[in-house]
């Protein structure tokens, strides 16, 4: 769901060179840095877009239930999510429990009247879509939010616990709101023309040129929206860059080192193996105490911020580290 980070310049070395290609085809749902500039992008297109609407036709662009393949994902979807929450409804025809699910979520969109949008996607018509979110069954249901899944079930399910589904999907979100419907509505806020440095740097493949230029931006306005949560991937591009292929092994071969886990943990998040990293971690956490725990278990925390904690592996692990803590 987010596009790669473009490719840095290709290096003599073989294995630098599949190392930092491996880095680039980081797969939706792992740390990326362009995603930085794409959510940008994104939102700000939704800003200028027409808000969903109940009274558009069922299936056509702009309606509180539509059709979705490939070729209008990034609109209808990725885009329409920094507006309201869209609900996939992945199914296919042949699909018996999805002829009993679908219904029930188009009415509930259509009484939604605007506040969240239903895109039904046929699996079987846009398989590229149905892998890229890693559908193992159907019917399933997915909700993004602001380019992000945040939520998801699998199977039919009554209309009653289908309509708590998109209830707390909405509270949690938006809280309800129609775009546009309120009064006074503001128009765009202007791009920060700051970030045109860091984003040039990482198009170069530059990660010290963008980690000083998200710096700037933080030191003159420490609680920039953009630049901290990018300065923070661009530190964990660079440290797993650093640490190279070789850190999984020097890790698995000295178990008690601390400092060697936590670089092979960096390895592992910045080539998109999120679960790996966090459990290599997990792990130290579970089998030392004093300092040696405490470095663990901060480095585990900042990984966190760096992927999110609307990414459901954050939730599940820090669960994970709240057990082995307490």
């Amino acid at each position: 769901m987010q596009p790669n980070r473009p490719a840095r310049p290709g290096p003599t070395d073989p294995r630098a060179a599949a190392q930092q290609a491996q880095m680039a085809a980081s797969l939706a749902g792992a740390v990326d840095l362009a995603a930085v500039k794409a959510r940008s992008d994104a939102a700000a297109r939704a800003a200028a877009a027409p808000p969903p609407s109940a009274d558009a036709p069922v299936g056509a662009a702009g309606s509180a239930v539509i059709d979705v393949d490939e070729a209008t994902f990034q609109t209808e979807v990725i885009d329409r999510s920094f507006q309201v929450p869209v609900v996939l409804d992945l199914w296919a025809e042949w699909c018996g429990p999805c002829k009993q699910l679908s219904p029930v979520l188009e009415k509930l969109a259509l009484e939604g009247g605007g506040a969240w949008v239903l895109a039904k996607v046929d699996v079987d018509a846009n398989p590229n879509l149905s892998q890229g979110l890693r559908v193992q069954g159907i019917p399933a249901v997915k909700a993004v939010w602001q380019g992000q899944l945040v939520a998801e079930f699998t199977g039919a399910i009554p209309e009653e616990q289908a309509r708590q589904f998109v209830t707390e999907l909405v509270g949690a979100t938006t809280g309800g709101g129609v775009p546009g419907a309120a009064e006074g509505e503001e128009g765009e806020e202007p791009e920060d023309p700051r970030l045109d440095a860091a984003d040039d740097a990482l198009n170069r493949g530059d990660l010290p040129a963008a980690e000083a230029a998200y710096q700037a931006i933080l030191d003159a306005e420490p609680t920039h929206p953009v630049a901290g949560l990018a300065l923070k991937q661009v530190q964990l591009f660079r440290r797993a860059e650093e640490a190279g292929p070789n850190a999984l092994a020097a890790a698995d071969a000295a178990p008690d080192d601390v400092a060697a886990q936590t670089r092979a943990a960096d390895f592992l998040l910045g080539t998109g193996d999120v679960d790996a990293a966090f459990a290599r971690l997990l792990d130290v956490v579970r089998r030392t105490a004093g300092e040696d725990r405490d470095v663990a278990r901060v480095h585990l925390v900042e990984l966190f911020s760096v992927v999110g904690d609307e990414d459901p592996r954050v939730g599940a692990a820090r669960r994970q580290l709240s057990a082995a803590l307490f």
